[in-house]
């Protein structure tokens, strides 16, 4: 028989403890959001899981190793990347369906912050790489215990299209050498990759060249495929790949392929890094780390809405961080969530993380057994997954929309775009972000201001409603902001230019104030000297349907 004792009936220790184990089980749960849907998991969830998982996991072997070869790794790097950073996100991620591991635009990013560095695929651009996804994680988890999740709406939507679309066609012109077999440095910058091209075309190895233009055209085909079994297209891509290699013997003849990659799990790595190795990865680092987590959120935002649970801005930022710094312990590069492996997941039925914890077991079954037969892999049919799992993100009708309609925000994305495509892609997200924060300064700057004018007992912007009746004695304004220190020397000009156009005819003024939401010490004064100014030239001056807080901070001042 089960005997429950009531709490007041505890002593004073007993009662610290148990509010203690309270407090510690409160911190484990947000720490681990696993324990949020773990102990009600069901074999009905496992069975919808368990093919996510395999499906995702055998997408993200091929993928893993092309987005390596992007990063200018080995591409055994690419499926340890794969390993320790999901099963660490599946703990500690409030995202159920989001799939962590190695992506194409980050994996250019450390390409892009490396090569000026070290040089590409030695042991110290290696270990650069890995000490590069610890800064990086380190980074978001700082920012996530502060609870700095709104930085990422620094990055505005015109910023991200141009530069995800840059970063892209990048992405894209790099995997070209492999796909035409041809040798020529890896470049950020694409006019000078092009001109390297432009070079090296009359080298162009022809049976690489159409195994790579066969794959591209198998992966569309099969990407269209709509039937209710998911197809693994890049795994069945890969299959014919290795097969026609092996069988024609095309490696003999010129076709670039994997090789031998390493067997086995990856093993503890601390990785070591000085201080002028800091110092030169430090922008690489904030940059991957905010834009790794706008990507990540980003998609994990679009999933949220279509299921029954909340995800935790902050703590995506603290799991996406662990999930780096536990990854770098064990040799991966910089991770995050990818868009389509994320959306195979939930397509083919994903209902927790558990699907990503099958995932990572069949990545480690891989590096445990199944390394040997990725040997004869052509480079080309990694190129052209590359190519076309990035063809998706180049954005043609946000730009085209906003040309229409908001042609300040088209400007934003085509500078984001010209800087990142010419000079590189952290200053193409730097100059995006500044111009963003300066357009938005400008605007506080120079906000809706309007003279009303009255229509059937209702004031009406008079530059809007032309038959709006106006009173030459009577100026009637509305100011669509609050007032602080950016824009009230525009108020004051504004009202005092209405005032002049009408010659001297104005004997009150009325400021309509039901759209400022607040008004700071330099307004206050900006407003005092207004109406000092307006009681010289005679004119009265009224303020009407103030709100509250407006009304409190005129209260304590001399209006």
């Amino acid at each position: 028989m089960r005997v429950r004792v009531p709490l007041w009936a505890l002593d004073e220790l007993q009662k610290r403890l148990v509010f203690f184990c309270l407090i510690l089980l409160f911190v484990i749960k947000k720490i681990l959001p696993i324990l949020d849907w773990l102990p009600s998991y069901s074999k009905s969830d496992f069975f919808k899981d368990l093919p996510a998982g395999i499906t995702v996991g055998i997408m993200l072997i091929p993928q893993g190793m092309a987005y390596a070869l992007i990063a200018g790794l080995p591409m055994v790097y690419g499926l340890y990347a794969s390993l320790v950073p999901q099963v660490i996100y599946a703990l500690t991620g409030t995202s159920r369906q989001l799939a962590v591991g190695p992506v194409a635009m980050d994996s250019l990013l450390v390409a892009a912050g490396l090569t000026s560095i070290a040089v590409v695929g030695s042991d110290r651009y290696i270990e650069l790489a890995i000490a590069l996804a610890l800064m990086m994680g380190s980074i978001q988890l700082l920012l996530g215990m502060m609870r700095a999740g709104f930085l990422v709406n620094f990055l505005s939507k015109p910023i991200v299209s141009g530069f995800t679309s840059a970063a892209a066609l990048i992405i894209g012109a790099n995997q070209i050498t492999n796909l035409l077999g041809i040798e020529i440095p890896q470049n950020n910058q694409l006019h000078k990759l092009i001109y390297s091209l432009s070079d090296a075309f009359e080298a162009i190895h022809i049976p690489t060249l159409l195994l790579g233009i066969g794959s591209i055209a198998l992966l569309m085909v099969l990407s269209k495929y709509k039937g209710k079994i998911q197809v693994p297209a890049t795994l069945v891509v890969v299959v014919v790949g290795i097969v026609v290699v092996k069988l024609l013997g095309l490696n003999e003849g010129g076709v670039a392929i994997v090789g031998l990659i390493p067997e086995g799990l990856p093993s503890f790595l601390s990785p070591s890094i000085n201080s002028a190795d800091f110092t030169q990865l430090l922008p690489i680092a904030v940059t991957l780390a905010l834009i790794a987590f706008m990507e990540a959120y980003s998609i994990a935002k679009t999933i949220e809405e279509r299921h029954d649970y909340k995800i935790d801005a902050d703590q995506e930022l603290r799991a996406l961080g662990l999930a780096n710094i536990f990854g770098a312990l064990f040799k991966s590069y910089p991770t995050t969530g990818g868009f389509s492996r994320t959306a195979v997941n939930e397509k083919v039925g994903a209902v927790t993380p558990m699907a990503s914890l099958i995932s990572a077991a069949l990545i480690a079954m891989t590096l445990l057994f199944l390394t040997p037969l990725f040997y004869h892999l052509p480079k080309a049919v990694l190129a052209a997954i590359v190519i076309v799992a990035v063809s998706g993100l180049v954005d043609i009708k946000l730009p085209i929309l906003l040309w229409k309609n908001h042609k300040v925000e088209a400007g934003l994305l085509f500078v984001t775009f010209f800087v990142t495509i010419t000079v590189g892609m952290t200053q193409g997200i730097g100059v995006g972000v500044g111009l963003s924060i300066a357009v938005l300064v400008f605007k506080q700057m120079r906000p809706h201001f309007a003279e009303l004018g009255e229509i059937e007992g209702v004031f009406r912007n008079v530059k809007r409603f032309e038959n709006a009746v106006v009173r030459e004695d009577l100026l009637i304004v509305r100011f669509d902001a609050s007032v602080n220190f950016a824009n009230h020397r525009f108020l004051n000009s504004s009202i005092k230019n209405l005032i002049d156009a009408r010659k001297g005819k104005v004997e009150t003024i009325i400021l309509c104030a039901e759209s400022i939401g607040y008004i700071d010490a330099s307004g206050l004064a900006g407003l005092e000297n207004l109406i000092d100014d307006l009681e010289k030239r005679g004119i009265d001056f009224r303020l009407s349907a103030a709100i509250g807080p407006v009304r409190d901070v005129i209260g304590t001042s001399e209006l």
